[in-house]
């Protein structure tokens, strides 16, 4: 249906494609993939016909129809935004106001001519949907988010993210035999990506993507072609087939290469050494011709990658931080109702829902940015916590160097490394030295990224993470989360980013949030009827048979005699005294360790490496003590829980 015959496209001196020949077939589904600055949003307009070649040619089938979702410069206004939505049919609207006119005509008189129109019309409109254009338009908008309350309000009054959702809805529905979509996962949350999913999956006609959501890829596409220097590469398959399948061509081309150099310098080293002998001079020219006749092979390049690894934090209490009864709004507009979340160590917890559920407000107030209308935040002990903002880079000061902006934020102490951690986030060279003003969205959130890992946390609150990172940093992030040894809240609209990290799923919806055991593709199967009951409902049944338990405990006490009473009451009183006094020396501890800290940290210790050695042995030796304290104080916590309940 569409053929690319050799063609080249420039910018300046930058060729983005370099005598290309490709086809795409009528129901192919295609993940275009490469670097940032490849060309995959060059090739897509070029497709769309925005943009032209500079030699070659684009043949087109005839009546192939084409539709093309750019990642920005979307708006919409003037109409509501179910007639917005709608004008995207014009053919059939026009066909349907032809049948109301000819049904006026023939209400009048009942020509042959006007009811062979009539039933000619009558046809190709129910062969194209004509009768069910309401509904289906309701089952595009529902899917990609909209209420129903949304559909009469004007489309000046959404925002970019919701601009973008008309649009593809607006593609949709008018089905184009071609469907180009660049990024069109981003601002989706992870019900309208599982719709869209679900929507593409089953799409009839080509259709040719760029996403940095791995999961997405996975389930739609069916091929994988990567924009390399110029040149596009097939890969068959879904995009984690495209990893494997790679790393094999890489490797054969590496080692075909290093055969390649080999000959090559064989060749260049009889040339130099008998260049001068006329007796062989015509080997010398055969082997020049030789020379000038092999391809050179290219090697893709190494890919760039975020790489780094958390610090080890300080270990908290149990309960990390927890919502008891929190309602919270703007204004008139309520956003949590009666909210309880728990969030235990160690714990990775996935908030998820719709856009405007709730997500960022329950990560504000669990962060404390935000303090809760009604209810209680309560944390947990020794919690030390980092937050990141989904909009984290706007507190980045623009005025400042990449390098100067991390140095500003740092602690004393790690001031020597930030160029080694700048680094790890491809900030390299002179990059260190760009004002935070000029940098990209996705460097803004590196930046912000690395001011994050300046200092350990026992809490990471992340909201929204991978924002602006391609698919590579995604990777790297999620497998430096994997090894994080403290508790993770995190959002995030990348499927594959929540499977491979959550053990909890906390959905926000009506207000409300309720918990579910495992990732979100164990969530999406307890919310079907098919996994396991809601991790909500097992508290239920836990609380249910701690209550069954508690009033066989207060039958077994009756009989319990009133001295025995007395001693657990006395053992009770003792258990009790020895929690004071361990809070008391985990006060203490804690207090010399910030003394010692500053003592450390002081500009005399750079060169006095002997007071320095017996500080640091110092604060190991109450640290270790702090870690036993906290151990002993949780043990008498439980105890004294049980024999409460007791």
């Amino acid at each position: 249906m569409l053929q690319l015959k050799d063609v080249t496209k420039q910018f300046a001196a930058q060729v983005v494609l370099r005598h290309v020949d490709w086809h795409v077939r009528p129901t192919d589904r295609i993940g275009l993939c490469g670097e940032n600055g490849a060309g995959k949003t060059t090739l897509l307009r070029l497709l769309a016909g925005q943009s032209e070649v500079d030699t070659g040619g684009l043949q087109l089938a005839r009546g192939t129809t084409i539709g093309y979702l750019p990642q920005e410069g979307l708006e919409h206004r003037g109409r509501n935004l179910f007639d917005e939505v709608r004008s995207a049919l014009a053919e059939l609207l026009s066909i349907e106001a032809e049948l109301q006119s000819l049904e006026g005509q023939i209400s009048r008189k009942a020509e042959q001519a006007a009811l062979d129109r009539y039933s000619e019309l009558q046809e190709i409109f129910r062969q194209r949907g004509g009768y069910t254009i309401e509904s289906e338009i309701g089952r595009v908008l529902k899917g990609l988010g909209f209420a129903e309350s949304d559909w009469h309000k004007p489309c000046e009054h959404f925002s970019g993210g919701w601009q973008m959702r008309i649009a593809l809805a607006k593609l949709l529905l008018q089905k184009p035999n071609l469907l180009l979509l660049d990024e069109p996962t981003n601002h989706l949350d992870l019900p309208a990506r599982d719709w869209l999913e679900s929507y593409l999956s089953a799409y009839p006609y080509a259709v040719i993507l760029v996403s940095h959501d791995r999961f997405f890829l996975d389930q739609v596409v069916t091929r994988i072609v990567e924009i390399w220097h110029g040149k596009l590469t097939d890969y068959p398959g879904n995009y984690s087939r495209y990893l494997t399948t790679r790393d094999e061509r890489v490797a054969a081309l590496r080692e075909g290469k290093r055969r390649q150099d080999e000959e090559v310098a064989r060749l260049e080293a009889f040339i130099n050494k008998f260049r001068y002998n006329a007796n062989k001079a015509s080997l010398v020219q055969s082997r020049v011709k030789q020379l000038e006749k092999i391809e050179r092979i290219e090697l893709p390049p190494e890919r760039k990658k975020i790489g780094f690894s958390f610090p080890v934090p300080p270990k908290s209490g149990r309960l990390s931080i927890s919502l008891s009864g929190v309602s919270h709004g703007y204004g008139e507009l309520s956003v949590l109702e009666e909210v309880e979340l728990a969030v235990e160590r160690t714990e990775r917890i996935a908030l998820v829902g719709a856009n405007g559920a709730g997500k960022s407000t329950m990560m504000r107030l669990l962060a404390g940015v935000e303090t809760p209308l009604k209810g209680e935040r309560e944390e947990g002990h020794n919690l030390d916590m980092a937050y990141f903002a989904q909009d984290q880079a706007r507190t980045l000061d623009p005025s400042l160097t990449v390098l100067e902006q991390i140095t500003h934020a740092a602690p004393f102490d790690m001031v020597p490394k930030v160029r080694n951690l700048l680094g790890a986030f491809l900030f390299h060279g002179d990059d260190v030295h760009k004002k935070v003003s000029v940098l990209s969205g996705g460097e803004r959130n590196r930046l912000a990224l690395a001011i994050l890992l300046l200092k350990p946390a026992n809490l990471l609150l992340l909201d929204e993470p991978t924002n602006h990172l391609d698919l590579a940093s995604k990777e790297v992030l999620l497998q430096a989360l994997k090894g994080y040894q403290g508790t993770l809240v995190f959002v995030s609209h990348d499927r594959y980013f929540v499977d491979a990290l959550a053990s909890r799923v906390v959905e926000v919806v009506d207000r409300r949030a309720t918990s579910y055991l495992g990732n979100y593709g164990e969530f999406l199967r307890s919310k079907s009827g098919e996994g396991d009951v809601s991790h909500s409902s097992m508290r239920v049944e836990q609380a249910s048979s701690n209550k069954d338990s508690s009033a066989e405990s207060g039958t077994a006490s009756n009989a319990v005699s009133h001295a025995d009473r007395k001693v657990l009451r006395r053992e009770e009183q003792k258990r009790q005294k020895q929690l004071d006094e361990v809070e008391k020396r985990i006060e203490e501890l804690e207090q010399g360790l910030v003394e010692l800290t500053t003592e450390m940290q002081a500009p005399e210790m750079a060169v006095d490496h002997t007071c320095l050695g017996k500080l640091i042995d110092k604060h190991t030796e109450l640290q270790s003590e702090l870690d036993d304290c906290l151990e002993r104080w949780e043990t008498l916590q439980e105890l004294l829980a049980v024999n409460g309940a007791s």
